[in-house]
């Protein structure tokens, strides 16, 4: 599959829309909104992503193809990456390539990133991108509504 990384367009919120509501992935990513339906709060989320000048935000198409998307946020220094796959695309690479492909655009050094820390595929995903685990916290986490095991991920020059 070919992995590519645009600027999100508005035709992109219906589809991420729907990946942020599969249930399998809510658990996994477990550090989810608390009401992952409520398409008022998602799209005032994405309004404000969009709209900042120190976020990068892009979307992840495979084949052409809309499958998620990837982004950096936070304040120089404490920067993080974040992505969310389309679960039928999970174990086939296209979070490796896409967070690679992020990581190129962005050169900032350190980066940051969270996980659930039985999130197995998304851990391999950061170490296979370079990120090293830097701490261990818990967290509340809303899909799983509970404290949860988290792992911090560096991503050092």
């Amino acid at each position: 599959m070919d992995i590519a990384l645009r600027p999100v367009h508005d035709s992109d919120l219906p589809v991420f829309h729907r990946l942020l509501n599969d249930p399998e992935a809510l658990r996994m990513a477990a550090f989810t909104p608390e009401d992952p339906a409520d398409r008022d709060a998602f799209d005032a989320h994405w309004a404000r992503i969009r709209s900042s000048p120190e976020i990068v935000a892009r979307t992840v198409l495979g084949d052409g193809d809309v499958v998620g998307h990837a982004s950096v946020f936070g304040e120089p220094g404490e920067r993080e990456v974040t992505y969310w796959i389309d679960r039928a695309h999970w174990g086939k690479g296209v979070a490796t390539a896409a967070l690679r492909g992020l990581l190129a655009e962005v050169t900032e050094r350190p980066l940051y990133a969270r996980v659930a820390a039985d999130n197995a595929g998304s851990l391999r995903v950061l170490r296979r991108c370079g990120f090293e685990v830097s701490a261990h916290t818990t967290g509340y986490a809303p899909a799983r509504r509970a404290e949860i095991e988290e792992l911090v991920l560096t991503l050092d020059g």
